[in-house]
């Protein structure tokens, strides 16, 4: 029997040692840490958003690097089938708003559990606590060293992750495992991730915004525009909007990208200046800085009357018309300089990895060296949030685990 040697105990690990198992291999998993699936533990709030019920297409549509290459994956193990997986392991899944899928339970333990499952009743064999120093030979014949010995195997499959919340293990050994075996890594970066900025927001720190529409341009350019939540934090802006945005920008110069923040985009201009013309004359003998907060949080008007040029302390019937245009271009294009993206320890997925030419689609197997097979966050491709970089992880891992 074919000894298939797994690295790696995430979503993507678990599920190739799964798949190889199914198939009549006899399957060894090594983890580096003390329980499987630590990461996937964190994922989505503690409640992991497993995957996306939507169709292959659909789901492709939200890869932003390596659609083409995951396409074969997709179709072959799809969302259905993820989510059929995880029901018949003993998972009861619930869809939540935007088709995200997550266990009734709300507790990620049980999605790493079902996986556990899945392994040990395929006879896949799991080894905590061992970490992986180096991969040696080809196919056939590969040797495995570990921090307590060596293994022989006929394939190995790298499923080490990236390199985002290292605090779970993600420290880059696929990368070291991928480049001695000849191939080429795109150079990794943050992805899914919080946003510094050059402007002084704290005192809007802990405002969450429901309905804005962020902007943001390169040039001329638009390079994206989407109304959702965005939330100041101490050090510039996060939440859904602003991570999906990072996964588009992420490998761009931010030196060259400006945002713009629509605070009102319920209200056009003519219909936002008929509204600041009936607040200034309601309140005509308050300060700006108090008038505002008919329209803004607290935290947020003396932001934007800076922005404007207009004294917080100025009474509202002192505003002159030019001074109200000001504050009416200051609600809809609110200016913000992004300087950073926040690192790997806080970014939900990295981006970049094993380059994708040098892997087949259609098994996973690398084209440098035949038996070594990779998948998961270790490869150059990655989605928006939603359940999509799940998805990516047990489509890929299966695909390993079924042609190792």
């Amino acid at each position: 029997m074919k000894h298939v040697i797994v690295i790696g105990g995430g979503a993507s690990g678990l599920m190739a040692a799964y798949a190889a198992a199914a198939n009549g291999k006899e399957v060894t998993l090594l983890e580096r840490n003390e329980k499987l699936g630590k990461k996937i533990y964190i994922t989505g709030k503690g409640r992991c958003n497993l995957t996306n019920d939507c169709a292959p297409e659909d789901f492709l549509a939200h890869v932003v690097r390596g659609a083409k290459f995951l396409t074969r994956a997709a179709y072959l193990f799809p969302p259905a089938r993820t989510m059929e997986f995880f029901e018949e392991n003993g998972l009861s899944l619930k869809v939540e708003r935007g088709n995200r899928v997550f266990p009734v339970t709300d507790h990620a333990s049980d999605v790493t559990a079902a996986l556990e499952r899945a392994c040990r009743r395929a006879g896949a064999k799991l080894h905590l606590n061992e970490r992986v120093l180096a991969v040696e030979g080809a196919e056939g014949d590969f040797c495995v060293r570990t921090e307590k010995g060596e293994y022989r195997a006929g394939s190995v499959i790298v499923a080490t992750g990236g390199l985002s919340y290292p605090s779970t293990g993600s420290t880059g050994d696929g990368y070291r495992f991928a480049a001695k075996a000849g191939h080429t890594l795109v150079a990794t970066v943050p992805s899914l991730v919080g946003m510094e900025l050059a402007e002084d927001v704290s005192a809007a720190q802990g405002i969450s915004l429901k309905n804005a529409v962020l902007t943001a341009r390169r040039g001329e350019k638009m390079l994206f525009s989407q109304m959702g939540e965005l939330l100041f934090t101490h050090y510039g802006i996060s939440g859904p909007l602003v991570l999906t945005l990072s996964a588009l920008i992420n490998r761009l110069p931010l030196s060259e990208i400006g945002l713009s923040l629509d605070f009102k985009p319920a209200l056009d201009e003519k219909k936002l200046d008929e509204r600041l013309l009936r607040d200034f004359s309601e309140r005509k003998n308050e300060q700006m800085k108090n008038v505002m907060r008919g329209l803004l949080p607290a935290g947020l008007c003396a932001a934007v009357l800076r922005a404007a040029n207009v004294a917080g302390g100025k009474q509202a019937n002192a505003v002159t018309r030019e001074e109200r245009g000001r504050i009416l271009h200051a609600l809809k294009h609110f200016s913000l300089t992004p300087t950073a993206l926040r690192g790997f320890s806080e970014a939900v997925i990295t981006s970049g990895g094993v380059e994708l030419k040098e892997i087949d689609p259609k098994t996973m197997e690398s084209r440098r060296t035949k038996g070594l097979f990779f998948c998961g966050e270790v490869l150059d491709c990655d989605a928006f949030t939603g359940g999509y970089n799940l998805q990516i992880a047990f489509s890929t891992g299966y695909l390993a685990g079924e042609n190792a």
